[in-house]
């Protein structure tokens, strides 16, 4: 969603002003609230993963992307766009396809660094597919791929550390990690954070997103701490805007591998500490290799949060030359144009 939000903005800023735009998105996802934060229309189409499921659910989720199939072939036709871009996920295969049989450019792109199931098969109907990193162009046709770098969102690369700071009431002199596990929020890294946050709390602030999920008892365990640990502790469930400045004031950052790690970290100079999602196939894996082998990150296994966490947090945080090299080399990462060169190339194809 936020690759998508950051080329919608460059579009915005690069196109004419009464450009139409609609976002279609799957039924019941945080996409919805999200899109319409940001005043783009949205239509909900059901989808459904059909890979790695027990029979009885891949079978009902063939039916809904059947009925999601029906759905977008009528929202393609009344909407009927010039271009059609696609990020990936279920949702997309019946939007790109029913683009393709009206002969509708689309334009994937792709953030991970391999492509799923969808993406694999959508490459066949797409007329480009734009790609993070130059490592991914193997996986396509070599006319079809261009490599555009991460679109992230022109605020992280405006953003003043110590506004930010200021901006969540933070001290200036002590370190800060931020912690999040995604939308949802992951339970394992907020049970392993829970369990040493008051050891962690003496030597740093810590900013924590928990998600909507678990910010019940998240806040309950907070409300134990001791005042003088409370007062370094910044727990929230969700944060929208907010998550540009929570991001920029932190000097480490622990969270999932997903690819917005590929993009807005490196905007932000941030190191980090990865834990991929053990049920996410193995991009999140690989995500995270990548930026470990250019040294802006170290990775954790998800069943290892609880013995290695709090020294690899104490370790970083007590090494600052080291997350100095890590911070320089997660900045030569960012791609400050990959928003707009993926505009080029869509304005392109619309002709």
């Amino acid at each position: 969603m936020y690759p998508a939000l950051a080329i919608v903005e460059a579009l915005k800023a690069a196109g004419p002003r009464d450009v139409s735009l609609l976002y279609v998105g799957s039924e019941g996802g945080v996409e919805e609230g999200l899109a319409r934060r940001q005043g783009i229309a949205f239509r909900a189409i059901a989808a459904g993963q059909v890979r790695g499921l027990a029979p009885w659910t891949m079978a009902r989720n063939l039916i809904r992307l059947g009925w999601g199939s029906v759905q977008a072939r009528r929202i393609v036709g009344e909407f009927t766009p010039q271009v059609v871009l696609v990020t990936g996920g279920y949702v997309c295969v019946p939007v790109a396809l029913a683009a393709w049989a009206r002969r509708i450019p689309v334009l994937i792109y792709l953030p991970d660094l391999e492509p799923g199931l969808a993406i694999r098969m959508l490459s066949r109907f797409a007329a480009r597919v734009a790609v993070s990193f130059p490592e991914v162009t193997r996986y396509f046709a070599a006319n079809r791929a261009l490599v555009t770098g991460y679109p992230v969102r022109a605020a992280f690369f405006a953003v003043d550390k110590a506004a930010a700071r200021a901006a969540f009431a933070l001290e200036v002199d002590v370190p800060v990690v931020m912690v999040f596990g995604g939308s949802r929020g992951a339970r394992s890294i907020n049970r392993a954070l829970v369990s040493i946050l008051d050891e962690l709390l003496e030597r740093c602030q810590v900013i924590h997103v928990s998600g909507e999920l678990d910010a019940d008892w998240v806040m309950e365990q907070a409300r134990s701490l001791s005042p003088d640990r409370q007062a370094r502790y910044r727990p929230y469930a969700y944060l929208h805007e907010e998550m540009v400045d929570a991001l920029a004031a932190a000097d480490l950052v622990v969270a999932r591998a997903g690819a917005s790690t590929l993009g807005e970290f490196p905007a932000l100079s941030l190191p980090s500490i990865l834990v991929p999602y053990p049920y996410a196939g193995q991009h999140q894996n690989v995500n995270a290799d990548y930026l470990v082998q250019r040294g802006a990150a170290v990775k954790i296994a998800d069943a290892e949060l609880d013995t290695k966490l709090l020294p690899t947090v104490q370790a970083l945080l007590g090494n600052r030359a080291r997350l100095a090299e890590m911070s320089v080399r997660a900045r030569a990462l960012a791609r400050p144009e990959a928003a707009r060169r993926i505009v080029e190339e869509m304005a392109r194809l619309a002709g």
